[in-house]
């Protein structure tokens, strides 16, 4: 195994003056001691702005021409790549394949340490091939101390197979440089428990994927205004009434219209606002719907 350069000065590594004497404080205390570590995390996401804005239109461009989101990471960053991912088809109806989540040690390292995983490169680059990755797709490593060779070699082997790649990190690139097309970093500082990654660089990691895949969705047409009219209606009866809720508020009719409506389209929200908006049948709401791209505001103009 090659050696990793040392991690020591790394701004997740360091101690932080502020925990110091974490041990010795009340609950209240070092409760008040976290929390302010806490807050300075939005303003951190906020530095890298322009860096995710690159990210969200790059995966919106190679979606929109049928490619896919795959988030590559170890540990606490991976799965918070697959949470990501496999809240999507609930929430926006998208193909499970759309947006994946391939964490090292596989679906065990969900639930339990896979001791070795993320040293292992062989792997990473592996699950590209096993994926079939290629020049549609985005490939988004997510090593928050950014020296995972796991998601390095990832990104390398989906470079070599003609993806885009996004690298997202909350460590200066000086400290872990990387060759992605786009790189984010988010750089959160030392960590309440020094090399804690889980805590502040886990909750920005969180805050950027959520970010990135709603704002996709919203640019691929999943989303009206602010309601999620791609949602999935048929999974339960609270969904089917969700669903009932949007056409009627949408489409302004009353509930039982709204009802007769998705019925009608089938459970799909858009389907059912464009008939009642356009006085048509599913199937021409339908058409209307694919000449606009999925998006429902200008299929109902």
């Amino acid at each position: 195994m090659s050696e990793l350069p040392s991690r020591d000065g790394f701004e997740t590594e360091r101690p932080n003056p502020n925990s110091a004497e974490l041990d010795t404080l009340s609950i209240e205390d070092a409760f008040d001691v976290v929390n302010a570590e806490d807050r300075t995390i939005a303003e951190a996401v906020l530095r890298a702005k322009p860096a995710i804005v690159r990210a969200i239109e790059l995966v919106s461009a190679r979606l929109a021409r049928g490619g896919r989101l795959v988030y590559v990471g170890a540990g606490t960053s991976g799965r918070l790549g697959v949470l990501d991912a496999v809240e999507c088809p609930p929430t926006f109806r998208t193909d499970p394949a759309l947006v994946q989540g391939v964490i090292a040690g596989g679906l065990a390292a969900l639930t339990s340490a896979v001791e070795g995983a993320e040293d292992d490169r062989a792997a990473g680059a592996r699950a590209m091939d096993e994926r079939a990755i290629g020049a549609k797709d985005v490939v988004l490593g997510i090593p928050a101390g950014g020296t995972t060779p796991f998601e390095h070699a990832a990104l390398a082997r989906a470079t070599e197979r003609g993806a885009a790649t996004v690298f997202l990190a909350c460590v200066p690139e000086e400290q872990a440089p990387d060759d992605a097309d786009v790189s984010i970093r988010v750089v959160t500082g030392p960590e309440v428990l020094a090399g804690s990654t889980r805590m502040k660089a886990g909750t920005a990691t969180k805050l950027v994927l959520n970010t990135l895949s709603t704002l996709v969705m919203v640019r691929l047409g999943k989303v009206h205004g602010n309601l999620m009219v791609d949602v999935n209606t048929r999974g339960n009866a609270k969904l089917w009434q969700r669903g009932v809720g949007l056409v009627a508020r949408i489409a302004e009719v009353e509930r039982a219209r709204a009802d007769e409506l998705l019925s009608a389209a089938d459970g799909d929200v858009k389907v059912a606002v464009v008939m009642a908006r356009r006085a048509c049948d599913a199937g021409a709401a339908r058409t209307r719907l694919a000449a606009t791209g999925g998006r429902l505001r200008e299929a109902m103009a």
